[in-house]
């Protein structure tokens, strides 16, 4: 067993600069669209902003197959992975024990919950999406961790060899098959014999 040493707390850190767009260039911007959206202030169009995410990762949580993102910016669907290959140490329990051990995941069977984010299947092909990325809000990542060991059975296994639009295309493939089954059973009539 290796043993573990104590991250240090005041050693010096590495601050990720946080860029926001809900400033008030952005709501400016809002209130020009219309007449309507000239008496919101600024924390009005905020709070719409931020109860809109919400929903939508509410929504991710709750669907298996996730969420169509409006204006058709891509899907966001949360996919069920094997463990990682390397390390991934449970702080808490190695500080108080003195040695490393590992998050075992035993809730769920040793599977992780993933969150995806892809644009490569939307209908109308976008300048530069190859270049669009998705970082989750800590709450939606809090609100995963702690929903997924109860429900990680209903989400989607992704394989780490397989492109995520392949699954897309498969569940339309399922789709409509279902849909042909179900218009050839209300069509189907026994003593029709042509």
């Amino acid at each position: 067993m290796n043993k573990y040493n104590k991250p240090d707390l005041n050693a010096p850190r590495y601050r990720y600069k946080a860029h926001s767009i809900l400033n008030k260039d952005f709501c400016d911007r809002i209130k020009e669209k219309g007449k309507e959206f000239k008496e919101l202030s600024n924390e009005d169009i905020k709070n719409v902003v931020k109860i809109f995410n919400q929903k939508t990762w509410e929504s991710v949580i709750e669907y298996r197959d996730g969420v169509e993102l409006l204006e058709q910016l891509g899907y966001m669907f949360i996919g069920t992975c094997k463990k990682k290959k390397y390390s991934n140490p449970d702080v808490e329990k190695s500080i108080e024990h003195g040695v490393q051990i590992q998050h075992q995941n035993w809730e769920s069977d040793q599977y992780l919950a993933k969150i995806f984010y892809t644009n490569y299947e939307t209908k109308y092909k976008f300048k530069f999406h190859e270049l669009w990325g998705f970082e989750a809000l800590r709450d939606f990542k809090r609100t995963v961790s702690k929903t997924y060991p109860t429900e990680w059975k209903k989400y989607i296994v992704v394989d780490n060899m397989v492109r995520v639009s392949r699954l897309f295309r498969k569940s339309l493939y399922v789709d409509k098959l279902k849909q042909e089954v179900e218009t050839a059973i209300e069509t189907y009539d026994e003593f029709d014999m042509n």
